[in-house]
């Protein structure tokens, strides 16, 4: 009996440690997926440094729990797997939302972000995100752009203020 205790809270500790060092988790329901379909979701998440893996449910309400985050509990019901993300958030959302534009088994439940509890809604916006290649060449579209409108700013009242 005690070594059935001691395999439950291994994987607890396993769930909660996954919880702890993740960035994110993102709960979905997987109810009539294939094994073919879940693993070809593991591997597309796999890519963005996204572990997908599916526990029991009680041991994932008491590693939310252990970790300090309250309110998952209602989410943890039926066929759950969790995304633990360690990469890009809104990625990782996107790759779960356009899995399940074409697979409509696949349900987002909600999550957690830096432990906070957060929406089902919360994460498609998450999802509608630009990527973070996509964002961090539009800032550099902006970082180049602001000297060069300064510069013709400048130019400008110079050339203003000599036609006075």
């Amino acid at each position: 009996m005690s070594t059935v205790r001691s395999e439950k809270e291994a994987v607890v500790a396993e769930i909660r440690g996954k919880i702890e060092s993740a960035s994110a988790v993102i709960i979905t329901e997987y109810r009539g997926l294939t094994v073919q379909n879940l693993a070809a979701l593991r591997g597309q998440l796999r890519g963005l440094g996204t572990e997908y893996r599916v526990y029991k449910n009680t041991m994932c309400r008491f590693a939310a729990r252990e970790s300090g985050i309250e309110g998952l509990d209602d989410l943890f019901v039926g066929p759950t797997a969790i995304a633990f993300v360690d990469g890009d958030l809104a990625a990782s959302a996107k790759t779960l939302k356009d899995f399940a534009k074409t697979n409509p088994l696949l349900v987002l439940r909600g999550g957690a972000v830096s432990n906070k509890v957060v929406s089902a809604e919360y994460i498609q916006v998450l999802a509608d995100l630009p990527s973070r290649e996509a964002m961090l060449s539009q800032f550099a579209g902006l970082l180049l752009a602001l000297p060069r409108n300064m510069a013709y700013g400048l130019k400008a009242l110079i050339d203003q203020k000599e036609a006075a």
